[in-house]
């Protein structure tokens, strides 16, 4: 299933039985590497969680990280703490790597189509480099219910 009609069709369940939506996590994996990149990433897909990103948080714990959709450039001002940014184009495929980004810096890759931000070390961690493709498989909160996304 792709993106997008995994997020509609959780979005339909809960309309139905009329309860606020839940935030949607998902897995992702180094294909190339064989490696788990982290298991609670939070998908940020619309304007507010988009611009929000992770201003606010005090850090992001391992195996943690915010993928934003679309994107092509992120900044790290008045953030507290560094992070690890992979820049992916469509198909998952990385595009850019930038290794433990301190607060108050900008970064981009017009290249690419969305961005994930991982804890620092990550990428060192996992060996993740350009041309690794990634897998990310949607999960729910019992960890019991996984759907490979498209």
């Amino acid at each position: 299933m792709n993106l997008h009609g995994t997020m509609f069709s959780r979005v339909l369940e809960w309309l139905k039985v009329g309860r606020p939506l839940p935030e949607i996590r998902m897995r992702v994996s180094n294909l190339t590497r064989q490696t788990v990149l982290a298991d609670s990433i939070v998908l940020a897909d619309c304007g507010e969680s988009r611009r929000k990103g992770l201003l606010g948080s005090t850090g992001l714990s391992a195996n943690e990280g915010l993928w934003i959709v679309p994107c092509e450039a992120v900044h790290t001002f008045g953030m507290r703490f560094s992070i690890d940014l992979v820049y992916l184009d469509r198909r998952y495929k990385v595009r850019k790597v930038r290794s433990e980004v301190p607060p108050w810096r900008l970064s981009a890759c017009l290249t690419a189509h969305s961005v994930l931000e991982l804890a620092r070390g990550t990428i060192r961690e996992t060996r993740t480099q350009p041309g690794d493709t990634l897998k990310f498989f949607t999960v729910s909160s019992t960890d019991s219910d996984i759907e490979e996304i498209e």
